[in-house]
């Protein structure tokens, strides 16, 4: 596949995913972005104020190494936090962040442990997600919140932020929003069962998904 073929596919995934993911109330309005890295380098991004349902893969922001735009719609105020994301974690070839319901309200309890938001509640949560960070809350578009992605030493493919919303890296824009989907719906557990003592996964369940599905997890990252 040419460069050229292969950007025009990306750019219809991102509006195609983008569609599936505000239709069923995932990201609402205009909140929410999508990245995804190109072979012959720069990226693709939502623009700004754009509602992740209803995307034009011609105006979708091109921008360079640099993220400076190339083409295409101004980015969205967001890519800050993309870029940080991409420096630190080299696997990344595409973000999903979202203002997802279940995942806001995660990161606003004060008992989330910012090295692991979620205790190891399911299988397919820790081979998605991993871990979860959280970091503390910023402005949305604040370049402060890019200092605290790269704090976090692109240990962790899933982050909250405070107050906002989560931000997740894959190796394929696929993975990314699987992965997105499946921190919401094991957030949504856990406030289903909070306060209810639930069983979660035991040191040896996780060690073993570690050793089978080559899960990563980061130093602390599950000591619940």
């Amino acid at each position: 596949m040419t460069a050229m073929s292969n950007e025009t596919r990306l750019r219809e995934d991102v509006c195609r995913f983008g569609r599936s993911l505000f239709e069923r109330g995932l990201t609402p309005g205009s909140s929410g972005n999508i990245s995804v890295r190109l072979d012959g380098g720069g990226w693709l991004v939502t623009p700004t104020n754009a509602s992740l349902g209803f995307l034009d893969p011609a105006k979708l922001s091109r921008l360079d190494e640099q993220g400076r735009l190339v083409s295409g719609d101004a980015p969205t105020k967001e890519v800050p936090l993309h870029t940080a994301l991409y420096d630190t974690r080299g696997s990344a070839r595409a973000i999903v962040h979202l203002h997802s319901t279940h995942s806001v309200a995660l990161s606003m309890l004060p008992e989330i442990d910012p090295r692991a938001a979620l205790p190891p509640m399911t299988a397919y949560y820790l081979m998605k997600c991993g871990a979860t960070a959280l970091v503390p809350y910023y402005r949305p578009g604040d370049p402060a919140v890019a200092d605290a992605i790269k704090g976090l030493a692109g240990k962790y493919s899933s982050v909250l932020l405070a107050n906002h919303g989560p931000v997740v890296a894959g190796d394929t824009l696929e993975a990314a929003v699987f992965a997105t989907e499946e921190l919401e719906e094991t957030a949504k557990l856990y406030l289903l069962l909070r306060g209810m003592n639930p069983r979660y996964l035991s040191p040896e369940q996780v060690k073993d998904l570690v050793k089978v599905f080559g899960v990563t997890l980061p130093e602390h990252g599950h000591e619940h």
